[in-house]
Parts: C-alpha cells; sequence; structure tokens
C-alpha cells in the first residue's frame, strides 16, 4: 500500500476531488496547511503599508492507495493541480505497512 500526500492551492480542492472520484478513489482526507516553496510568500500592501505573508494557505490531500493504482492516483493528483505556475505544490508518496479498517477489522488492501 502507498499513502499519496500532495500540497496543494486552495482553489484545486475540488478539481482534484472530481478527477479523484472518476478515476474510483472512493476516501480521502483533507487539512488545511499553509508553507512556503521557493516563491518564499509574498508583498502585500493593505492601506499604504506593506507586510509580508510568509506563509502562503495551502491545502494536504492525503489519498491510502494499493500499490497497484497508486501511480494512477499520482498522476490525477498532478493533472488536476497543476496551473503551470510557481507555487502549485508537490506530491510524494510513501510505503505503508498496514492499514486497518476499525469497524471490521480487515487489514491490508481490503482495508481501502
Amino acid at each position: 500500500m502507498k499513502l499519496i500526500t500532495a500540497i496543494v492551492r486552495p482553489e484545486k480542492l475540488d478539481s482534484i476531488r472530481e478527477h479523484l472520484e472518476a478515476e474510483g478513489v472512493q476516501g480521502l482526507t483533507v487539512s488545511a496547511a499553509s508553507g512556503y516553496g521557493r516563491q518564499r510568500g509574498y508583498v502585500q500592501v493593505y492601506r499604504g503599508a506593506e507586510y509580508s505573508v510568509d506563509l502562503i494557505p495551502k491545502v494536504r490531500v492525503e489519498v491510502l492507495a494499493t500499490d497497484k493504482h497508486a501511480d494512477e492516483i499520482l498522476e490525477t493528483i498532478v493533472v488536476a493541480a497543476s496551473t503551470g505556475s510557481q507555487g502549485d505544490g508537490k506530491v510524494w508518496v510513501v510505503e505503508v505497512q498496514d492499514a486497518v479498517r476499525v469497524r471490521t477489522g480487515e487489514r491490508g488492501d481490503s482495508a481501502i
């Protein structure tokens, strides 16, 4: 099993969700995040005063997938999240040793 984690622009969440549902993904976890990459934030002017925004709002999307479907899901997220601009985000995949469905006690791929 693989855990696919994506840190992306908040406005791309609906697109990602729609693409994943079309791919047959039945569950995902979404949480608010903030941070920066190469762009290092930005400077904004409010009522004549300049201030620096160092941490940019992002969304963290996590999907647990079977080894068989992980690459397809990874590519789906990348396509759905891409704007072609700096700050689109990152996606990474880590190996998951085991998973358990709490309600039934199912383990491994059947827990997904």
